[in-house]
Protein backbone atom coordinates (compact mmCIF):
# COMPACT_ATOMS: atom_id res chain seq x y z
CA UNK A 1 0.00 0.00 0.00
CA UNK A 2 2.54 2.07 0.73
CA UNK A 3 4.66 1.87 -2.70
CA UNK A 4 1.35 2.45 -4.44
CA UNK A 5 0.78 5.40 -2.29
CA UNK A 6 4.10 6.66 -3.16
CA UNK A 7 3.96 5.69 -6.95
CA UNK A 8 0.07 7.71 -7.00
CA UNK A 9 2.64 10.77 -5.54
CA UNK A 10 5.32 10.59 -8.14
CA UNK A 11 1.65 10.84 -11.27
CA UNK A 12 0.42 13.48 -9.96
CA UNK A 13 3.69 15.73 -8.42
CA UNK A 14 4.00 18.39 -11.16
CA UNK A 15 7.13 19.01 -12.70
CA UNK A 16 10.23 21.00 -11.48
CA UNK A 17 10.16 24.06 -12.76
CA UNK A 18 13.91 25.45 -14.71
CA UNK A 19 14.13 29.07 -15.71
CA UNK A 20 14.50 29.05 -19.50
CA UNK A 21 17.84 30.97 -19.76
CA UNK A 22 18.90 28.49 -17.27
CA UNK A 23 17.54 25.47 -19.22
CA UNK A 24 18.95 27.44 -22.43
CA UNK A 25 22.46 27.19 -21.02
CA UNK A 26 22.40 24.19 -19.03
CA UNK A 27 21.36 21.83 -22.59
CA UNK A 28 23.77 23.95 -24.38
CA UNK A 29 26.74 22.78 -22.06
CA UNK A 30 25.05 19.30 -22.61
CA UNK A 31 25.26 19.62 -26.18
CA UNK A 32 28.41 20.80 -26.41
CA UNK A 33 30.32 17.48 -23.76
CA UNK A 34 28.14 15.15 -25.96
CA UNK A 35 29.47 15.97 -29.28
CA UNK A 36 32.59 16.09 -27.60
CA UNK A 37 32.46 13.05 -26.53
CA UNK A 38 31.66 11.02 -29.61
CA UNK A 39 33.72 12.98 -31.66
CA UNK A 40 36.44 11.32 -29.56
CA UNK A 41 35.20 8.30 -29.11
CA UNK A 42 32.15 7.39 -30.59
CA UNK A 43 28.66 7.99 -30.48
CA UNK A 44 27.01 5.90 -27.02
CA UNK A 45 26.19 2.87 -28.20
CA UNK A 46 25.58 0.42 -25.00
CA UNK A 47 22.73 0.56 -22.51
CA UNK A 48 25.11 1.57 -19.50
CA UNK A 49 26.43 4.84 -21.73
CA UNK A 50 23.48 5.73 -22.95
CA UNK A 51 21.20 5.58 -19.57
CA UNK A 52 24.22 7.71 -18.06
CA UNK A 53 23.84 10.48 -20.89
CA UNK A 54 19.88 10.73 -20.77
CA UNK A 55 20.52 10.96 -16.38
CA UNK A 56 23.22 14.00 -17.52
CA UNK A 57 20.26 15.44 -20.31
CA UNK A 58 17.41 15.32 -17.66
CA UNK A 59 19.17 17.14 -15.11
CA UNK A 60 20.62 19.72 -17.47
CA UNK A 61 16.93 19.99 -18.78
CA UNK A 62 15.47 20.51 -14.77
CA UNK A 63 18.73 22.10 -13.87
CA UNK A 64 17.02 23.79 -11.32
CA UNK A 65 15.03 20.77 -9.34
CA UNK A 66 16.66 19.51 -6.23
CA UNK A 67 18.72 17.15 -6.40
CA UNK A 68 15.58 14.38 -4.97
CA UNK A 69 13.81 15.10 -8.70
CA UNK A 70 17.45 14.28 -10.01
CA UNK A 71 17.97 10.86 -7.53
CA UNK A 72 14.51 9.86 -8.69
CA UNK A 73 15.62 8.94 -11.98
CA UNK A 74 18.15 6.75 -11.10
CA UNK A 75 15.38 5.02 -8.24
CA UNK A 76 13.20 4.42 -11.41
CA UNK A 77 15.76 3.32 -13.58
CA UNK A 78 18.22 1.21 -12.31
CA UNK A 79 15.64 -2.22 -12.23
CA UNK A 80 14.92 -1.81 -15.91
CA UNK A 81 18.24 -1.01 -16.71
CA UNK A 82 19.48 -3.78 -14.85
CA UNK A 83 17.06 -6.11 -16.59
CA UNK A 84 18.39 -4.42 -19.86
CA UNK A 85 22.41 -5.61 -18.95
CA UNK A 86 21.06 -8.86 -17.77
CA UNK A 87 19.48 -9.14 -21.15
CA UNK A 88 22.43 -8.27 -23.21
CA UNK A 89 24.57 -10.91 -21.51
CA UNK A 90 22.19 -13.33 -21.61
CA UNK A 91 21.77 -12.92 -25.46
CA UNK A 92 25.19 -14.07 -25.47
CA UNK A 93 24.77 -17.71 -24.37
CA UNK A 94 22.65 -18.06 -27.84
CA UNK A 95 25.54 -20.42 -29.27
CA UNK A 96 26.85 -21.74 -26.10
CA UNK A 97 23.21 -24.08 -25.29
CA UNK A 98 24.13 -27.23 -27.84
CA UNK A 99 20.92 -26.04 -29.54
CA UNK A 100 21.40 -26.37 -33.44
CA UNK A 101 21.80 -23.40 -35.19
CA UNK A 102 19.38 -22.87 -38.08
CA UNK A 103 20.64 -21.48 -41.45
CA UNK A 104 18.69 -23.00 -44.62
CA UNK A 105 14.81 -22.20 -43.25
CA UNK A 106 15.38 -18.60 -43.88
CA UNK A 107 16.90 -18.65 -47.27
CA UNK A 108 14.20 -21.02 -47.93
CA UNK A 109 11.55 -18.58 -46.92
CA UNK A 110 12.73 -15.46 -48.24
CA UNK A 111 13.36 -17.21 -51.97
CA UNK A 112 10.02 -17.91 -51.81
CA UNK A 113 8.99 -14.46 -50.70
CA UNK A 114 11.50 -12.91 -53.48
CA UNK A 115 9.35 -15.56 -55.96
CA UNK A 116 6.06 -14.60 -54.90
CA UNK A 117 6.59 -10.57 -55.52
CA UNK A 118 8.45 -10.85 -58.86
CA UNK A 119 11.86 -11.04 -57.32
CA UNK A 120 12.82 -14.43 -59.36
CA UNK A 121 13.72 -16.60 -56.32
CA UNK A 122 17.09 -14.42 -55.83
CA UNK A 123 17.53 -13.35 -52.18
CA UNK A 124 16.48 -9.95 -51.31
CA UNK A 125 19.65 -9.32 -49.75
CA UNK A 126 21.13 -9.97 -52.72
CA UNK A 127 19.16 -7.86 -54.87
CA UNK A 128 19.50 -4.91 -52.79
CA UNK A 129 23.24 -5.34 -52.60
CA UNK A 130 23.70 -5.65 -56.59
CA UNK A 131 21.39 -2.67 -57.19
CA UNK A 132 22.06 -0.52 -53.87
CA UNK A 133 26.04 -1.43 -53.41
CA UNK A 134 27.07 -2.33 -56.62
CA UNK A 135 28.34 -5.87 -58.50
CA UNK A 136 30.05 -7.35 -56.65
CA UNK A 137 29.73 -5.41 -53.03
CA UNK A 138 32.42 -5.20 -50.99
CA UNK A 139 33.32 -4.27 -47.57
CA UNK A 140 35.55 -1.49 -49.57
CA UNK A 141 33.00 -0.52 -51.87
CA UNK A 142 32.84 3.48 -52.24
CA UNK A 143 29.29 4.00 -49.70
CA UNK A 144 26.63 5.80 -51.47
CA UNK A 145 24.70 9.02 -50.16
CA UNK A 146 22.04 6.75 -49.26
CA UNK A 147 24.41 4.96 -47.05
CA UNK A 148 24.52 7.41 -44.47
CA UNK A 149 20.78 7.29 -44.23
CA UNK A 150 20.83 3.57 -44.18
CA UNK A 151 23.29 3.17 -41.38
CA UNK A 152 22.33 6.32 -39.25
CA UNK A 153 18.73 4.45 -39.36
CA UNK A 154 20.54 1.26 -38.24
CA UNK A 155 22.51 3.00 -35.32
CA UNK A 156 19.49 4.57 -34.11
CA UNK A 157 18.23 1.35 -32.56
CA UNK A 158 20.85 1.86 -29.74
CA UNK A 159 19.14 5.20 -28.75
CA UNK A 160 15.65 5.18 -29.82
CA UNK A 161 13.91 2.93 -27.36
CA UNK A 162 15.27 4.57 -24.24
CA UNK A 163 15.50 8.12 -25.63
CA UNK A 164 11.67 8.38 -25.57
CA UNK A 165 11.50 6.63 -22.10
CA UNK A 166 13.84 9.92 -21.06
CA UNK A 167 11.50 12.10 -22.39
CA UNK A 168 8.47 10.43 -21.15
CA UNK A 169 9.55 10.19 -18.06
CA UNK A 170 10.28 14.02 -18.25
CA UNK A 171 7.43 14.89 -19.20
CA UNK A 172 4.83 12.07 -17.81
CA UNK A 173 5.43 9.32 -15.52
CA UNK A 174 2.39 7.36 -15.97
CA UNK A 175 3.40 6.86 -20.11
CA UNK A 176 6.82 6.38 -19.05
CA UNK A 177 5.88 3.04 -17.47
CA UNK A 178 3.48 2.25 -20.28
CA UNK A 179 6.73 2.47 -22.88
CA UNK A 180 9.25 0.51 -20.46
CA UNK A 181 6.90 -2.11 -19.78
CA UNK A 182 6.85 -2.54 -23.62
CA UNK A 183 10.41 -1.68 -24.31
CA UNK A 184 11.42 -4.57 -21.49
CA UNK A 185 8.74 -7.26 -22.93
CA UNK A 186 10.20 -6.91 -26.60
CA UNK A 187 13.47 -7.38 -25.48
CA UNK A 188 12.94 -10.33 -23.63
CA UNK A 189 10.52 -11.99 -26.24
CA UNK A 190 12.78 -11.68 -28.52
CA UNK A 191 15.58 -13.35 -26.12
CA UNK A 192 13.45 -16.17 -25.62
CA UNK A 193 13.37 -16.61 -29.01
CA UNK A 194 17.17 -16.27 -29.39
CA UNK A 195 17.53 -19.22 -26.86
CA UNK A 196 15.38 -21.74 -28.45
CA UNK A 197 16.19 -20.85 -31.85
CA UNK A 198 19.36 -19.43 -32.64
CA UNK A 199 19.71 -19.03 -36.07
CA UNK A 200 22.30 -17.53 -38.85
CA UNK A 201 22.36 -13.84 -40.03
CA UNK A 202 22.73 -13.70 -43.99
CA UNK A 203 26.16 -12.53 -43.78
CA UNK A 204 27.09 -15.63 -42.02
CA UNK A 205 25.39 -17.92 -44.16
CA UNK A 206 26.93 -16.83 -46.89
CA UNK A 207 30.51 -16.41 -45.59
CA UNK A 208 29.61 -20.63 -44.56
CA UNK A 209 28.62 -21.28 -48.08
CA UNK A 210 25.30 -21.82 -47.87
CA UNK A 211 23.95 -18.72 -50.37
CA UNK A 212 24.71 -19.14 -54.44
CA UNK A 213 26.11 -15.45 -53.70
CA UNK A 214 28.40 -13.81 -51.89
CA UNK A 215 26.14 -11.60 -49.22
CA UNK A 216 28.43 -9.27 -47.59
CA UNK A 217 28.49 -7.60 -44.39
CA UNK A 218 28.18 -3.83 -45.17
CA UNK A 219 26.92 -1.96 -41.83
CA UNK A 220 28.25 1.30 -41.03
CA UNK A 221 29.59 1.99 -44.19
CA UNK A 222 27.25 5.18 -44.76
CA UNK A 223 29.57 6.82 -41.86
CA UNK A 224 32.86 5.77 -42.84
CA UNK A 225 33.90 8.74 -44.77
CA UNK A 226 32.43 10.93 -42.27
CA UNK A 227 34.62 9.54 -39.54
CA UNK A 228 31.65 8.75 -37.59
CA UNK A 229 31.82 5.88 -34.63
CA UNK A 230 29.99 4.11 -32.30
CA UNK A 231 31.44 3.24 -29.07
CA UNK A 232 30.81 0.75 -26.31
CA UNK A 233 31.66 1.99 -22.81
CA UNK A 234 30.48 -1.08 -20.33
CA UNK A 235 29.31 -3.75 -22.86
CA UNK A 236 31.94 -4.08 -25.09
CA UNK A 237 32.15 -7.18 -26.78
CA UNK A 238 28.81 -8.18 -25.79
CA UNK A 239 26.63 -9.86 -28.26
CA UNK A 240 25.96 -12.63 -30.28
CA UNK A 241 25.92 -13.10 -34.01
CA UNK A 242 23.27 -16.11 -33.88
CA UNK A 243 20.44 -13.72 -32.36
CA UNK A 244 19.26 -13.33 -35.21
CA UNK A 245 15.52 -14.32 -35.04
CA UNK A 246 13.42 -12.38 -34.63
CA UNK A 247 15.28 -8.93 -35.59
CA UNK A 248 15.57 -7.10 -32.48
CA UNK A 249 16.47 -3.72 -34.46
CA UNK A 250 13.46 -4.03 -36.64
CA UNK A 251 10.90 -5.12 -33.99
CA UNK A 252 11.71 -2.18 -32.06
CA UNK A 253 11.40 0.18 -34.54
CA UNK A 254 8.01 -1.39 -35.54
CA UNK A 255 6.79 -1.00 -31.86
CA UNK A 256 7.70 2.65 -31.80
CA UNK A 257 5.31 3.18 -34.40
CA UNK A 258 2.58 0.86 -33.15
CA UNK A 259 2.99 2.75 -29.85
CA UNK A 260 3.39 6.40 -31.75
CA UNK A 261 0.23 6.03 -33.54
CA UNK A 262 -1.77 4.24 -30.71
CA UNK A 263 -1.09 7.64 -28.28
CA UNK A 264 -0.53 10.45 -30.59
CA UNK A 265 -3.23 12.03 -32.53
CA UNK A 266 -1.96 14.67 -35.15
CA UNK A 267 -2.64 13.13 -38.47
CA UNK A 268 1.25 13.25 -38.91
CA UNK A 269 1.69 10.05 -36.31
CA UNK A 270 1.37 7.80 -39.99
CA UNK A 271 4.84 9.32 -41.04
CA UNK A 272 6.37 7.37 -37.99
CA UNK A 273 5.86 3.70 -40.51
CA UNK A 274 8.59 5.46 -42.17
CA UNK A 275 10.86 4.30 -39.58
CA UNK A 276 10.11 0.41 -39.46
CA UNK A 277 10.53 0.61 -43.32
CA UNK A 278 13.71 2.53 -43.71
CA UNK A 279 15.08 0.03 -40.77
CA UNK A 280 13.85 -3.15 -42.51
CA UNK A 281 15.57 -1.96 -45.91
CA UNK A 282 18.93 -1.33 -44.22
CA UNK A 283 18.87 -4.66 -42.22
CA UNK A 284 18.13 -6.81 -45.19
CA UNK A 285 20.27 -4.62 -47.82
CA UNK A 286 23.50 -4.49 -45.06
CA UNK A 287 23.19 -7.95 -44.80
CA UNK A 288 22.18 -7.99 -41.35
CA UNK A 289 18.91 -10.01 -41.12
CA UNK A 290 16.31 -11.41 -44.04
CA UNK A 291 12.79 -10.52 -44.79
CA UNK A 292 11.77 -13.37 -42.67
CA UNK A 293 13.05 -11.85 -39.47
CA UNK A 294 12.06 -8.39 -39.61
CA UNK A 295 8.43 -9.50 -40.55
CA UNK A 296 9.08 -12.03 -36.90
CA UNK A 297 10.11 -8.41 -35.49
CA UNK A 298 7.12 -6.60 -36.46
CA UNK A 299 5.04 -10.05 -35.02
CA UNK A 300 6.52 -9.54 -32.09
CA UNK A 301 6.02 -5.98 -31.51
CA UNK A 302 1.92 -6.61 -32.28
CA UNK A 303 1.85 -8.99 -29.81
CA UNK A 304 3.95 -6.87 -27.23
CA UNK A 305 1.33 -4.14 -28.06
CA UNK A 306 -1.78 -6.31 -27.72
CA UNK A 307 -0.15 -8.36 -24.31
CA UNK A 308 0.77 -5.23 -22.63
CA UNK A 309 -2.59 -3.62 -23.54
CA UNK A 310 -4.44 -6.34 -22.00
CA UNK A 311 -2.42 -6.55 -18.80
CA UNK A 312 -2.70 -3.20 -17.91
CA UNK A 313 -6.40 -3.11 -18.81
CA UNK A 314 -6.86 -5.83 -16.20
CA UNK A 315 -4.58 -4.08 -13.70
CA UNK A 316 -5.97 -0.57 -14.56
CA UNK A 317 -9.33 -2.42 -13.82
CA UNK A 318 -8.04 -3.99 -10.22
CA UNK A 319 -7.25 0.02 -9.86
CA UNK A 320 -3.09 -0.68 -9.14
CA UNK A 321 0.27 1.00 -10.56
CA UNK A 322 3.01 -1.59 -11.90
CA UNK A 323 5.84 -1.89 -13.90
Amino acid sequence: MTQRLEEDQLLLEPPPTTRRWVRVVAMAAYAVALATWSELLGIPNDTVQVFLWLWLGTIAWNAEAPWRQHLQFLRDWWLPVAGLVVYFFSRGLTDELGLPVHVRMPIRVDEWLSSLFGGGGTLPTELLQRHLCGDPCLRDSPPRWYDAYFTTVYASHFLTGLTIAAVLWVRNRAEWLRWMRRYLAINFGALVVYLLYPMAPPWMAAQEGFTDAPLTRITGRGWADLGIGRFDLVLQGVGNPVAAMPSLHAGITFLVAMYGIWRLRSSLRWLLVLYPLSMCVALVYYAEHYVVDVLAGAVLAGLVMLGCGWWERRRSARGTVAL
